[in-house]
């Protein structure tokens, strides 16, 4: 072909569609978001900074904003899995042939997942309406922990008067115990859990788990005190 009729270079070089690029990117963006939220709400609660998820996920507030327009839309999509997890140990306890095991094994557990992340530690104590995955899933977590208190209940093993609200104020009590110990007391809330399992028993003696340090508690009341604004600072000793 004649040099005049050569085919320009920008039909030849194919290059990637701008939107491809741009949604690849998106895509890109959305996942480091939901990995820095989850790793921030573990930490910080559901109250933390989103300030903070997006300097983790190494992009600007905005882009947060554009992909998660709010809040609880960002916790929906970051904790949807955990939550499945919640509601599938509930499914698993129900697969114990001796109904107190299997409630034991999955407060026991649940309590497990509180000490871990504080994300959906708050999540189990509050609701959201408006994510309708969200609540599908509470509502389905939900029946299965009422089977499995009733199952205990008519076998005898779970005090009559126990309900289901009570289950969940034990886990918002917990929730507290876990952010108030877990620096110097990292293992306080399984005692907790211990004592309460013992509580809901109609008529038992059961063994404890060690009992925590009176050291321990003492610097962790302290810890709790600065963080108020108020008593010693407990990286120097000295009183504000």
């Amino acid at each position: 072909m004649a040099r005049g009729h050569e085919i320009p270079r920008a039909f030849t070089d194919h290059p990637r569609p701008k939107s491809r690029r741009l949604r690849v990117d998106a895509e890109r963006n959305r996942a480091a978001l939901l990995t820095a939220a989850r790793a921030v709400f573990a930490e910080h609660g559901l109250g933390a900074p989103l300030e903070d998820v997006a300097t983790r996920a190494g992009v600007g507030i905005a882009t947060l904003y554009r992909r998660f327009p709010t809040r609880e839309q960002l916790i929906a999509a970051a904790l949807v899995e955990r939550l499945t997890q919640y509601a599938e140990l509930a499914e698993r306890a129900l697969a114990v042939e001796d109904p107190w095991a299997g409630f034991v094994t999955f407060v026991e557990q649940v309590c497990a997942l509180q000490a871990g992340d504080r994300g959906l530690s708050d999540l189990l104590s509050m609701s959201m309406p408006a994510n309708e995955e969200v609540e599908r899933l509470r509502r389905l977590a939900n029946g299965r922990v009422v089977e499995l208190i009733e199952r205990a209940k008519a076998d005898g093993q779970l005090r009559e008067d126990f309900t289901g609200e009570d289950l969940l104020l034990m886990l918002i009590a917990h929730a507290a115990i876990v952010k108030v110990t877990r620096r110097d007391a990292p293992q306080a809330w399984r005692r907790f859990a211990a004592l309460m399992l013992h509580a809901f028993e109609p008529d038992a003696a059961t063994a404890l788990p060690a009992p925590t340090t009176t050291a321990q508690m003492v610097r962790a009341m302290r810890r709790l005190a600065h963080e108020r604004g108020c008593g010693c600072d407990v990286t120097n000793g000295r009183q504000k």
